[in-house]
């Protein structure tokens, strides 16, 4: 039977404040198939899908939509509900503290007369849960269920909206290995009731072993669209779509002066804080030397933060174990406080959240990580602490007119430069630098590029984690890949491809 297309999306083009994150994409969704669509991060996958789904409403976008046969102009996600278009996003809607039942039915509660039927409601539910293959209670809370099983809730929940065609942003991507199998077997389920499904993944074993189709999306373009049935259709051909572009950013020069070891980590072994049975982090091993920058690459939920996290002072996670070694002396790091006064320092990847005081001025955020420098007896010396924010002010180039200014009113790029001051003031031998230009305007990563090179030149050990794999090719000496926790793979900057590294990144486990 010749299938019928269920989903036309016709050059869609979406700008935030003149950056294009969508240009001209179009794609074609076939009824009854699973659909993927891959990129790399910040390629305008997740994007195109909050288009689609009337989280970016009508008008706020170029170009249009087609849902069954009929041009569709989506205000907000109830309209695309209502058409039976539901997206469930990679940080999961659920309420901890609400029940399975009365998370499935939030919203759209089983009511007569204003009163909720809860025998009804419970019962639908748990018809739900039989179809996603969740044997819990409808009255469990949900904070008492692990990621994989709230990943189930939200497709019964989906399921319970007449879902016609289903977006799944990055599944898997918190998920252990055997609720991902579980999850895949579930959406072949769901293919085989009818029902098309979109998914955004970065783990491509997955995509060939479930989608029809492959979308590939770059710099927010299509790229092309391969049917998974064709004998071309490999993980390679993939990888190559998705970065398959020129290395054009630009960094400052640099001669690297790389001495000896400063850090090592052995067998290094994290296990999630709340879903303590899953790995996040799985016996990563690695190295970094006196003026070296070492890069890790992975893509979204491969662990790379989690590792760095769980390093700092176990500022992430239980159930560690492993070993961290500073100039060949192992040592301890049980708090944050322990790993600054062992020389470490970690600019986080969210500043907003917890890189900064954003209510706070320069100069306090500046003095935040090592105010035991500024004081006496206990007490800060405020003109010191002035003088120390304003030397970083005018060395690290912060476009403000004082340290009085509030931090929160600071483009991207000066929030990061305050952040890196910060961490510089603490004297650090040893920098963990997570996306350090994510968001960041061209000219802005430069100067970071310049101040990372610096660091490097004063003999400090140097990790750079990075999502965007022309910036790790530009920046380090030798880079680790990282797919589900593992390091797959280590390549010296002058034999690294994007092509390389990709493949170590979407390795996933044997």
């Amino acid at each position: 039977m010749e299938q019928s297309v269920i989903l036309k999306m016709n050059d869609i083009g979406k700008d935030f404040s003149g950056v294009k994150a969508l240009d001209g994409v179009s794609i074609e969704v076939m009824r009854g198939q699973v659909h993927a669509i891959c990129g790399e991060n910040g390629a305008g996958k997740s994007t195109l899908m909050k288009v689609l789904s009337g989280v970016y409403p009508a008008g706020s976008f170029d170009g249009s939509i087609e849902f069954e046969g009929k041009t569709v102009s989506y205000r907000n996600i109830n309209d695309s509900e209502a058409d039976g278009i539901v997206i469930i996003h990679q940080e999961l809607a659920l309420s901890p503290y609400l029940s399975i039942a009365e998370n499935i039915f939030l919203g759209n509660e089983i009511a007569k007369r204003g009163i909720i039927d809860w025998n009804k409601t419970n019962r639908e539910a748990a018809l739900l849960l039989a179809r996603v293959g969740l044997a819990e209670n409808p009255a469990t809370k949900i904070l008492e269920l692990g990621v994989g099983k709230q990943q189930l809730v939200e497709i019964a929940k989906a399921l319970s909206k007449q879902v016609k065609l289903l977006i799944l942003d990055e599944p898997t991507a918190a998920l252990n290995d055997e609720d991902s199998a579980h999850l895949l077997s579930l959406i072949d389920h769901l293919r085989e009731q009818g029902i098309t499904c979109i998914i955004i993944s970065h783990k491509l074993k997955e995509i060939k072993r479930i989608a029809n189709t492959v979308t590939v999306i770059r710099d927010g373009k299509t790229i092309e669209t391969i049917d998974m049935a064709g004998e071309d259709a490999t993980e390679a051909r993939i990888i190559r779509s998705m970065v398959g572009r020129d290395l054009n950013n630009l960094f400052p020069p640099r001669d690297p002066k790389i001495g000896e070891e400063v850090l090592r980590v052995e067998n290094w072994t994290v296990y999630h804080p709340v879903d303590t049975t899953r790995k996040v982090v799985d016996d990563a091993s690695f190295s970094v030397k006196a003026g070296e920058i070492v890069g890790f690459a992975g893509l979204m939920g491969a662990g790379r933060t989690e590792l760095a996290m769980s390093l700092f002072g176990r500022s992430y996670g239980t159930n560690i174990s492993g070993k961290v070694f500073k100039n060949g002396t192992e040592i301890q790091m049980r708090s944050v406080d322990e790993a600054i006064k062992n020389g470490f320092a970690y600019a986080t990847e969210d500043r907003k959240k917890y890189g900064l005081n954003l209510i706070g001025d320069i100069t306090v955020n500046i003095s935040a990580a090592a105010l035991a420098k500024l004081a006496k007896n206990g007490v800060i010396d405020k003109h010191r602490e002035y003088k120390v924010a304003d030397s970083y002010r005018q060395k690290m180039n912060i476009k403000a007119p004082s340290v009085a200014a509030i931090t929160g009113k600071l483009s991207g790029g000066n929030q990061q430069k305050v952040v890196l001051s910060k961490w510089i003031f603490t004297g650090p031998d040893v920098l963990i630098l997570d996306e350090p230009t994510r968001g960041i305007d061209v000219g802005a990563k430069y100067e970071i590029y310049g101040i990372i090179n610096e660091l490097a030149a004063q003999g400090k050990a140097v990790v750079v984690i990075s999502s965007e794999l022309p910036e790790l090719l530009g920046l380090s000496d030798r880079i680790y890949a990282i797919s589900e926790g593992r390091l797959t793979g280590e390549v010296a900057r002058e034999d690294a491809t994007q092509e390389q590294l990709m493949h170590y990144m979407t390795a996933g486990k044997d």
